[in-house]
């Protein structure tokens, strides 16, 4: 019998809950520990039979676990990956990365220079209708990839910034909480990202931070992608509800990405590619095929693909580096919805952010 791959968990919220499921279900692996410092959470790691600590540095050094997933709150990554590396443990952490593009570099700078496998839950390029989208799209399905439409609109309700009203403060309004997760979606369709220019209209509500975003990307490949995100608009096109990835949330029949290319267009999530029957000719009829894909939980996918980068069977999919990036591009509408700017992001790794000290 192999030898299982043992995994712990660090902060016991929604999200380390489901990653914790995701471990103890699949037979090749082991949930070896849990950190949670609350009394809440530690009481229901506890009744998962695991090793609860209060603190990472006490579970590295008494569970020793093969790998570590930190589900903790964006301001602790880069201080508990940073305690990972050094550790010699590999390490899988939520996204953001970071905070801030900056700090990001901190952490992949030294995991590369640990040789430590460094991840970031990117988990949607897990998800089966993304890579087959991406085969589709790799595979010249809609010919060259010219344009994307992303959509994100939901409403939040009152009671969401109720509970945690830091959610009402400057820094953290859909740009930066919600729209990272398709951005590492736009880049890993269309590659990196030559220039950014966004606008972001106040929240309504009276909040300190923004309640809708738009913005327009220029890849480097020559694509362009308008993305538009807000949390306070009443509308069934978002990765959230028509994913049907969590099923938290209500599913819709919808679709929220629409990929153009010069011989075609696919939708997202339902996979739809439409080609005209004959050349390309708005003149002449336009149908549409459905691609498969698989169906499997994307976190398992993630998990499971984690454990093999830490057994070095396979090489990471979301790299610290591909986060870094990712995190970029949202600083990037970040600054140029501040400034009314188009930002270029350079090759150096944290140039928004640069730009962004520049300025104010």
């Amino acid at each position: 019998m192999s030898k299982k791959t043992r995994i712990a968990i660090v902060g016991f919220g929604l999200i380390g809950r489901r990653h914790a499921d995701v471990i103890r279900r699949a037979p090749e692996l082991e949930l070896a520990a849990v950190v949670e410092p609350g009394p809440e959470g530690g009481i229901a790691a506890e009744a998962l039979g695991a090793p609860v600590f209060a603190s990472l540095d006490d579970m590295l050094d008494v569970a020793k676990p093969d790998g570590v997933v930190l589900a903790t709150p964006t301001p602790l990554h880069v201080d508990q990956g940073l305690a990972c590396i050094v550790a010699g443990c590999p390490v899988l952490i939520e996204k953001p990365i970071a905070v801030t593009s900056r700090e990001a570099k901190l952490l992949t700078d030294a995991a590369a220079n640990a040789g430590v496998p460094l991840l970031v839950g990117h988990h949607r390029r897990h998800n089966g209708m993304v890579k087959a989208a991406k085969a589709a799209l790799s595979g010249g399905a809609i010919g060259d990839l010219r344009a994307i439409q992303a959509t994100c609109w939901f409403y939040k309700p009152d009671h969401y910034f109720e509970v945690a009203p830091w959610r009402t403060k400057k820094g953290a309004g859909p740009i930066s909480v919600n729209l990272v997760h398709d951005v590492d979606l736009l880049r890993h369709f269309c590659g990196d990202v030559k220039t950014v220019q966004a606008i972001a209209v106040p929240s309504r509500r009276g909040f300190e931070n923004e309640d809708l975003a738009t913005a327009v990307l220029q890849f480097q490949s020559g694509a362009v992608a308008t993305i538009s995100v807000s949390d306070s608009i009443v509308a069934p096109w978002s990765w959230e509800l028509t994913a049907r990835e969590n099923p938290a949330y209500p599913a819709t029949p919808e679709s929220c990405y629409l990929i153009g290319g010069s011989e075609g267009g696919l939708s997202l999530p339902d996979l739809r590619v439409w080609r005209h029957d004959d050349v390309p000719d708005w003149w002449t009829p336009i149908s549409a095929r459905n691609l498969t894909c698989s169906m499997e939980d994307p976190l398992a996918v993630q998990m499971a693909h984690f454990a093999a980068v830490i057994t070095r069977e396979e090489v990471p999919l979301v790299s610290g580096w591909e986060g870094l990036k990712s995190l970029e591009v949202v600083e990037a509408v970040s600054l140029s919805s501040a400034t009314g700017q188009e930002i270029s992001l350079g090759e150096e790794a944290g140039s928004p952010m640069n730009a962004l000290a520049s300025v104010f």
